[in-house]
């Protein structure tokens, strides 16, 4: 058992040196300012020992020769020694930092990157504010901590051991006194360290709670007020942030108690040092100057190294963060190009699904699944709320990958074909409008980037957006705001439609496309939506039959699996599930 939780201990301290020379990795494409720095810091860690070293000396022919010119100096060379020394100081903080800094933004560069490329079952699993938090808080602490840590780990390390060399020249013997108690101080700082970083990553786990509370609250406000529920969601983000505020706590207690058990342990080792040295000047084995000289060597000694100790817990609270950051950077997507991916440039739009069969996880979503949509046809998706629909188009664009079976574009297996030339393929408009915080005519292009303003323009008349873009103050150049939440919701979805006209792919996905719309934003968002159908393979899954009298295969769909199939007029004749839906929305 003492071996396994020795292993334990090992693998954890394995992890913290790997994921520290990775934090060092990112730093050195910028090498050349941290050898400026090194230079700099070599500087300032060697001038202490110079000073240590030379005290005695100046001190006995200052006040044993009773040398005046050098008297007459000493005001002159301290200034210069520390101007230079300041200067010094200087060029390692701004050149380590900076270094630092640009670690960290390529640190978070690649976070975003590899969020970007997950798929959407990882995006399921995890909460919107706790990915927030790892971007945000996480990244943060990593830049503070090596913001902090870089620029002083090299000073003070050259430092520390200058003064060492310097304090074993003058006295070897005393110096063994001071040598002793050096390894407990570490051994302390090792044991506070590894606490503290443990109680770091606990706490910015439940910052990522408080974060998704706070994005929760944000975005669904209207409803929070709508049903009275801010005492209640003040409540959980209460215990939430009582809970980080225990974590901070008990870090803040062993980052304190460390340093005042690193003075007592020091303070110990000074005794030892004056009651040696002592002995040694009574005995006449050393002079006075020269014990004065090795007190103050000694006392330069344990000032890097306290401060290295705290450096350590710096450390130790950015590797907890950073841990949680490289989690998530060496994350592998679920949905990958296969090593033969193949590169489809205008497909037909002939989709095929093939005995396709779907889980998330152990309760099956979707079975046997077989439809054959022809190019430019028009194939409804209908039934009950929760019966698989959204998730059956979700696999056509390979948001997720089929757990049987397979989805055909024109005869090939959507998992052989590369993801992009897939996706340049499909076009979405989705019950959830999607715009961002930026002008009208960037959110359409974001169809097509190359596309000019002309075509920009062209699209949104065929979305019937350009009338009311037209009266607005800044035309296409209006920012709409966080979701486009200057524009009323047919306005909003408009601009979706403007957007997948502009991509022209030659298949569709509408996916409940006007459920959220009044009668009248519906009538005119259905008119843009015939444009955008046009000679299109397009799948529409629908609520109100009436969107879909018109298709050209209406797909039932009850509890993940096809109930019947055929055109508007044949199901209801057959008088299943479709006639049932349809007397419902009727009455």
């Amino acid at each position: 058992m003492v071996k396994d939780a020795e292993f334990g201990m090992a693998r954890k301290g394995g992890r913290a040196m790997t994921t520290f020379r990775r934090i060092v990795l990112y730093s050195a494409p910028y090498w050349r300012r941290i050898v400026i720095s090194t230079v700099a810091s070599a500087l300032v860690g060697g001038m202490d020992g110079a000073l240590a070293y030379l005290l005695e000396p100046l001190l006995r022919k200052i006040f044993t020769n009773h040398d005046m010119s050098i008297f007459a100096l000493l005001p002159i060379g301290a200034v210069a020694l520390f101007s230079l020394r300041a200067a010094s100081r200087f060029a390692n903080d701004y050149f380590i930092r900076t270094a630092g800094e640009l670690a960290v933004r390529d640190i978070r560069k690649d976070l975003y990157r590899t969020m970007l490329d997950l798929d959407l079952r990882f995006y399921g699993k995890h909460p919107t504010g706790g990915l927030m938090s790892r971007v945000v808080s996480d990244v943060g602490v990593m830049q503070n901590g090596i913001a902090s840590v870089v620029p002083g780990l090299c000073r003070e390390t050259i430092s520390a051991a200058s003064l060492l060399g310097v304090v074993f020249y003058l006295n070897w013997q005393l110096a063994l006194t001071t040598f002793v108690v050096i390894p407990l101080t570490l051994l302390a700082a090792k044991k506070f360290g590894r606490r503290i970083k443990k109680l770091s990553a606990e706490g910015l786990q439940k910052v990522g709670e408080y974060v998704s509370i706070l994005q929760e609250t944000l975005s669904g406000i209207k409803v929070i007020k709508a049903f009275h529920l801010e005492a209640a969601k003040a409540g959980m983000f209460h215990e939430v942030t009582r809970q980080y505020y225990g974590f901070v706590r008990k870090s803040i207690f062993y980052s304190a108690l460390s340093k005042p058990v690193i003075e007592t342990i020091t303070s110990i080792g000074i005794a030892m040092v004056i009651w040696s040295g002592g002995g040694m000047v009574m005995r006449g084995e050393m002079t006075a100057s020269e014990f004065f000289s090795f007190m103050a060597a000694m006392a330069f000694v344990y000032k890097p190294v306290r401060n290295l100790n705290d450096l350590y817990n710096t450390i130790q609270n950015s590797l907890g963060a950073a841990e949680r950051v490289f989690e998530i950077i060496d994350r592998q997507p679920g949905i990958v190009d296969a090593p033969d991916a193949v590169q489809i440039e205008a497909c037909r739009g002939q989709v095929k699904f093939r005995g396709v069969a779907f889980a998330y996880g152990a309760g099956p979503v979707l079975a046997e699944i077989n439809i054959n949509a022809q190019p430019g046809e028009v194939i409804a998706l209908v039934g009950p709320s929760g019966g698989g629909k959204t998730t059956l188009v979700s696999l056509i664009p390979r948001f997720y990958d089929v757990s049987a079976g397979a989805v055909l574009i024109d005869g090939i297996d959507v998992r052989r074909l590369s993801r992009r030339s897939l996706i340049a393929q499909i076009a979405l408009v989705d019950q959830e409008i999607t715009l961002f915080n930026d002008t009208i005519a960037n959110n359409i292009r974001y169809g097509n980037f190359s596309a000019t303003d002309l075509e920009v323009e062209t699209a949104a008349r065929a979305a019937y957006a350009h009338d009311f873009i037209d009266t607005m103050a800044d035309g296409y150049q209006t920012m709409i705001g966080d979701r486009g939440v200057r524009l009323s919701g047919g306005q909003r979805q408009r601009i979706c439609i403007a957007r997948a006209l502009l991509k022209n792919a030659p298949i569709l996905i509408l996916d409940e496309a006007t459920s959220s719309l009044d009668t009248e934003s519906e009538q005119m968002v259905q008119r843009a939506l015939n444009n955008l159908m046009r000679s299109r393979t397009t799948f529409v899954v629908a609520h109100r039959l009436s969107t879909v009298f018109h298709a050209d295969q209406i797909v039932v769909i009850d509890q993940g699996r096809i109930v019947e199939s055929g055109r508007h007029e044949e199901l209801l004749a057959r008088g299943g599930l479709y006639r049932q839906l349809y007397g419902m929305q009727s009455k």
